[in-house]
């Protein structure tokens, strides 16, 4: 074991020379890059998203988006291509900018700003922004625009959403408040349409038929009552001549021929016509109806008064009955009117119903949206005095003190650590390489046989001395070579810092 050990460590000094090329290529490197990359500097702003001051169960406001999607927004609007290019150009961030593309100038803006946000659903938390230049000044300067911006653009976002909230609200209630006018006008111009056949008139309009109803049977019960009067007098006034059938008005034959009558009416009920008796009551009945009929053909003068007044009676008897004709007609012109606007209520009250429903219906989203623009001028009011959820500075960005990177002493001790390793590294992958039969152990295990003595190959003083004069000669055009061409690059090429960030971008790191 002890052996081992010995052959390696003098395997790892006989490829010293090895070692020391690689190792000093890496620490040069690491110190030329620690010394040539330009310090650069980062300015650091502190904020505060704040709860509101007014509790929401109180008086909410109407923008609802959290503090984190507002922050998100304020920060893509930060990061669009106008906005950096415009800040490069004020705050001169890039001396060398006539040589930089707009699309470089964005990405480099983008990877300098940074920008941490509270975590989704929290009301509260600590907002940190910050700007990397090579500029101490310049870092300050740009992180509180940047904290300028934000203020801006959070008290910008609320107070639109707020705003446009309350327009579209505004709108909506003149909007529904037009629809309310128009659907009432509507109902007003069908009631005016349809007033003699809608559904609160019904039960008058029912009433009022039946009441009619009975009129027209009123009426017929008069019609047939005039009318068999008519008849009777007329009847009278043919038999008689007379329109009074009293007794003591009637002349002396015609009350004696009105006795036999009535003496032959009972005789007849007790004899037969042939009866002696029937027979002389018929002689007696029809001699004295001769002489009445003399009686009133010979009475001319009468007969026209009892004609005139016969006329007057059935002619206001007609005048009546024309009357109620009359009544009966308009009544029942007035009944069909009835029938017909009773017949049409259950249609007109479906239509009306409808009307009222979608008026009901545009009242409610009318109250709504009243409701709603009360709470929209609240939210509103509440952004515009800045109650609401907000954004406060506590930390402005100073002028930092030292450089935020690269850190030198870092890159040095990587340098070396990174040079120790890949000359390590090198030297095994070498003795990998290398198949030569160096010890006895190896002739044995190779061969199957065991020498009896080894000797070691012995070199010259010359030779050892060119093989050291050698390794000196390539580690002085190592060690002063690989600054010197680092130097020229950063120099003459482009800058080693540059160089650094674009295999930065490609590598992803």
């Amino acid at each position: 074991m002890i052996a081992d050990i010995k052959f390696y460590i003098s395997l790892f000094l006989r490829r010293f020379h090895y070692f020391l090329l690689v190792f000093i290529i890496f620490a040069t490197t690491g110190a030329v890059l620690a010394y040539t990359l330009p310090p650069v500097y980062r300015a650091q702003a502190r904020l505060l998203v704040e709860s509101p001051q007014i509790p929401d169960d109180l008086a909410p406001s109407t923008v609802r988006a959290g503090a984190a999607e507002l922050l998100r927004v304020i920060e893509q609007r930060l990061l669009t291509r106008a906005n950096l290019l415009d800040i490069a150009r004020r705050f001169d961030v890039y001396p060398d900018a006539s040589t930089m593309s707009a699309d470089e100038i964005v990405n480099d803006m983008r990877s300098r700003i940074g920008f941490s946000l509270p975590r989704d659903g929290q009301t509260t938390g600590l907002v940190f922004v910050s700007f990397e230049a090579p500029s101490a000044e310049t870092s300050s300067e740009v992180t509180n625009d940047l904290l300028t911006q934000i203020l801006q653009q959070n008290v910008e976002l609320r107070t639109t959403v707020s705003g446009q909230t309350l327009d579209f609200f505004q709108q909506e209630v003149s909007r529904l408040d037009a629809e309310l006018a128009q659907q009432d006008a509507r109902i007003l111009q069908f009631k005016l349409e349809h007033r003699d056949a809608l559904p609160e008139s019904l039960d008058y309009r029912r009433t009022r038929l039946s009441a009619l109803q009975e009129r027209v049977l009123q009426i017929d019960r008069e019609f047939a009552a005039l009318s068999d009067r008519r008849t009777r007098l007329a009847e009278l006034f043919e038999q008689t001549g007379r329109l009074d059938l009293n007794e003591a008005s009637l002349p002396p034959e015609q009350r004696q021929l009105r006795a036999l009558q009535d003496e032959l009416a009972s005789a007849l009920v007790i004899y037969s016509p042939t009866n002696p008796r029937v027979r002389s009551l018929q002689a007696r009945v029809a001699a004295l109806e001769e002489i009445v009929k003399e009686q009133i053909a010979g009475t001319t003068g009468r007969q026209t008064e009892l004609l005139t007044a016969y006329d007057l009676q059935i002619s206001d008897i007609d005048g009546q009955i024309s009357f109620l004709a009359e009544q009966k007609t308009l009544v029942e012109a007035e009944m069909e009117v009835l029938i017909a606007t009773i017949n049409a209520t259950p249609e007109n009250a479906i239509t009306l119903g409808t009307l009222e429903r979608n008026y009901e219906n545009i009242q409610m989203q009318f109250n709504q949206a009243t409701e709603a623009l009360s709470e929209a001028r609240t939210g509103d009011r509440i952004e515009a005095m800045s109650k609401g959820q907000r954004i406060v500075v506590i930390e402005q960005a100073t002028v930092p003190s030292g450089p935020f990177k690269p850190n030198r002493k870092l890159i040095l001790a990587g340098g070396a650590a990174g040079g120790m390793a890949a000359g390590v590294g090198l030297i095994f992958l070498l003795e990998l390489l290398n198949r030569a039969i160096r010890r006895p152990v190896e002739l044995t295990n190779s061969l199957g046989i065991k020498p009896f003595a080894t000797l070691p190959y012995m070199m010259t003083g010359g030779q050892k001395a060119t093989r050291t004069l050698i390794i000196v000669l390539i580690l002085l055009v190592v060690g002063l070579g690989v600054p010197a061409g680092l130097f020229f690059v950063h120099t003459n090429v482009m800058p080693i810092d540059i160089i650094v960030d674009k295999v930065r971008g490609v590598v992803g790191i």
